[in-house]
C-alpha cells in the first residue's frame, strides 16, 4: 500500500549541461523563477523508480499522472465515475466478463510512435510479468503471467480487450484501470531497451521488459514528458508537443526535493519556488498572511485511524471498543494539530469515493466512555500500549489521545519508533494499539472496504493480511458483504452496500477513524490554474500558467 512505503533507494543520474543550467536557474540564490517554468518545493525522497509498472509511491504517482496516459481516467467533475483518456469508448459484454476499448484516432507517444492497442496489451503484460508492488491491482481480476496474453490483448490496432474472471461491478474494474499501474507505455521504445534475464524459480521470463531502463527512463504520452530524475534532488518534466489533448501551458515543471516545511515557506516567500507542497499548520498560517501568496487544499483519499488488537482481551470487549470512540477529542485535534491539513472524518471511505458516508457521530464524552468501561467490568480502567511512528501529525495525535484516555482511567504508554519498526510490529499482530494512516491503492470503495471490513482467514497464517486481520477482528458476515459489493453492477445499489458497511464499522469495529488528510499547498499569486486533485496522480500541472 503506497502510504506505507518507507524504503528509499538512492540512484545516480547523470545530467547534461543544459539540464544542469536549468537546475541552477532555480537555485535559492535567485528570487524569480523562469517565466516558462513551474518550480515546486516537494518532498520527493520517496521515489525509487519511474517505471509505472513498478512505482507505488506518492511522489511518483504525481509524476506518472502528468507524463503517462491511461485507457480511462478519474472524472474530476464526478469522482464516482471515470472518463475516457486514450479510450474513445468502451463496452462490457452481457456476461460482464469482457471489456472492449476503442482507442481515439491519431494518438502518438512523445517519441512520435503511434499509440496502438498492442501498446496497451504490452503495458498490461509487462506489469503482470514484472509482478512489482502495484501489479495486484490488475492481477486481482484473475490475470497472471501465464494468461495475460489472452486476457489482455489487441483485437486490432484500435481495439483492446480485457477479460476478467468474474462479473464484477463495472465501476470496480474501470476504477482499477485508472490506477497508474495501467499506464500505457511505448512498446517499440521500451523493447529497444530490454535487458536479458536468466529465468529462475522466482522469475521465469527471459527479459526485464525494460524495467532497468524505465527506472530512470521515459516512454509515455502525457501532457509532459520526463526529462530527468535526480534521486533526492529534482524531477524535471518538459512539455510534450505530441500530446493528444490540450497542450501544457508551461515549457517545463521542476520538483525540487525539499523536506522541511519551514524551508519551503522561506523559499516561497523569497520567490525561489512557485509552490510549497509540504506545509505544516504554522507555516501555512504564515503564508496565508502574506499578500504575495495564497493557499489551496484538497481532501486526499487518506484516513488516519487508531486500531485495537482483538488479541488483547480488554480491547476485545465490545464496550471497550465503543468507549475508545468517545475518548478522542476530535474538535481539539481539528483546531490545533490538524488545522489546515486534515478534517474530522469518522468513516473508512474518504470523501469523493462512491458510497462515502458523511457521518461523524462521535464526540469526546468521558462520562459515556466511563459508563461503557463499567459495563465491560473495567470501571477502574487498565493499562495498554500504543505504537507510534515518530512523525507529525501522528505523534501529536497520540499525545492528545493519551491525555483523554487518562481521564477515563486508561493508562496509555506511547511506544515511539520509525515507520519500519512500527509497521513490522503491526503487520505481525504484536501491538496493542496502533495509530497510523491508510491511503487507497486505487480510487474505488473496495480498496478501503476490503481492508477495514474483510478478513477471510483470521488465523496467524492467514494470507489476506487486511487491517481487520492485523487487528485479529474475525468478521465472516462483513467479509461476505464486502465480496458481494464487488459484484453489484448498479452503482446506486453498490454505494448503498458500502454505506451499510460503514455504519457497521462505525458501531462495532476496533477502528477509530479520526480524520481525512487535506493536502495543502502555498503558491505565489501569479500562478493561474493550479489545483490539487483528490489523489496524487490527479495533481495535474498541464493547466498551470503564470501571469
Amino acid at each position: 500500500m503506497m502510504m506505507e512505503k518507507f524504503a528509499l533507494r538512492s540512484r545516480t543520474l547523470l545530467a547534461g549541461a543544459a539540464m544542469s543550467a536549468l537546475l541552477l536557474a532555480v537555485a535559492p540564490a535567485l528570487a524569480v523563477t523562469p517565466a516558462d517554468t513551474l518550480v515546486e518545493g516537494f518532498a520527493i525522497d520517496d521515489i525509487i523508480s519511474m517505471d509505472p509498472g513498478e512505482a507505488f509511491e506518492l511522489s511518483t504517482a504525481e509524476v506518472t499522472g502528468n507524463t503517462y496516459d491511461l485507457l480511462v481516467r478519474l472524472d474530476l467533475s464526478d469522482t464516482s465515475k471515470v472518463k475516457g483518456d486514450l479510450a474513445e469508448s468502451w463496452t462490457v459484454s452481457d456476461d460482464g466478463l469482457v471489456y472492449t476499448f476503442k482507442l481515439k484516432p491519431g494518438l502518438k507517444f512523445a517519441s512520435g510512435n503511434p499509440i496502438t492497442a498492442a501498446d496497451v496489451a504490452y503495458s498490461f503484460e509487462r506489469a503482470i510479468k514484472l509482478d512489482k508492488s502495484p501489479a495486484f491491482i490488475i492481477g486481482q481480476f484473475g490475470i497472471s503471467g501465464d494468461n495475460v496474453a489472452e486476457k489482455a490483448k489487441a483485437v486490432d490496432d484500435a481495439t483492446f480487450q480485457f477479460t476478467v474472471d468474474k462479473a464484477y461491478a463495472p465501476s470496480f474494474v474501470l476504477n482499477c484501470l485508472s490506477a497508474t499501474v495501467a499506464s500505457v507505455v511505448d512498446a517499440k521504445l521500451v523493447k529497444e531497451h530490454v535487458a536479458a534475464v536468466t529465468p529462475s524459480a522466482d522469475y521465469k521470463w527471459d527479459n526485464d521488459f525494460g524495467n532497468a531502463w524505465l527506472k530512470t527512463g521515459y516512454a509515455g504520452s502525457g501532457a509532459y514528458k520526463l526529462r530527468e530524475w535526480r534521486a533526492n534532488e529534482a524531477v524535471v518534466m518538459e512539455r510534450n508537443d505530441n500530446y493528444f489533448g490540450e497542450k501544457a501551458k508551461l515549457a517545463r515543471v521542476i520538483y525540487r526535493n525539499m523536506k522541511e516545511s519551514s524551508g519551503q515557506r522561506l523559499a516561497l516567500e523569497a520567490g525561489d519556488i512557485d509552490v510549497a507542497r509540504n506545509l505544516e499548520p504554522n507555516d501555512l498560517d504564515a503564508i496565508a498572511k502574506n499578500a504575495d501568496l495564497t493557499t489551496t487544499s484538497a481532501p486526499k483519499g487518506t484516513v488516519y485511524y487508531i486500531s485495537l488488537n482483538q488479541k488483547n482481551p480488554n480491547l476485545a470487549k465490545p464496550e471497550v471498543r465503543q468507549a475508545f470512540k468517545y475518548l478522542v477529542d476530535y474538535d481539539a485535534l481539528g483546531s490545533t494539530i490538524l488545522k489546515g491539513i486534515g478534517e474530522i472524518h469518522q468513516t473508512f471511505l474518504p470523501k469523493g469515493v462512491l458510497g462515502e458516508l458523511d457521518e461523524n457521530p462521535f464526540k469526546l464524552d468521558v462520562a459515556k466512555a466511563k459508563e461503557l468501561l463499567a459495563k465491560a467490568g473495567l470501571a477502574d480502567g487498565f493499562s495498554v500500549t500504543m505504537d507510534v511512528r515518530s512523525i507529525q501529525p501522528v505523534t501529536g495525535m497520540a499525545e492528545s489521545i493519551q491525555q483523554t484516555l487518562g481521564q477515563a482511567g486508561i493508562k496509555l504508554e506511547i511506544i515511539p519508533g520509525d515507520g519500519k519498526q512500527t509497521l513490522t510490529k503491526y503487520r505481525a499482530r504484536n501491538h496493542d494499539i496502533y495509530i497510523g494512516q491508510w491511503g487507497q491503492d486505487y480510487f474505488d470503495p473496495n480498496s478501503n472496504a476490503q481492508t477495514f471490513a474483510s478478513n477471510p482467514d483470521n488465523s496467524d497464517e492467514g494470507k489476506s493480511k487486511t487491517l481487520a486481520w492485523r487487528n485479529a477482528w474475525d468478521i465472516p458476515e462483513l467479509t461476505k458483504e464486502t465480496e458481494a459489493a464487488l459484484l453489484e453492477k448498479d452503482s446506486a445499489k453498490r454505494a448503498a452496500m458500502y454505506q451499510d458497511l460503514e455504519k457497521k464499522i462505525l458501531d462495532t469495529s476496533p477502528f477509530v477513524v479520526i480524520h481525512q488528510q487535506l493536502e495543502v499547498a502555498g503558491l505565489r499569486k501569479n500562478l493561474k490554474g493550479f489545483a490539487l486533485g483528490p489523489s496524487f496522480d490527479t495533481n495535474f500541472v498541464g493547466p498551470v500558467s503564470k501571469e
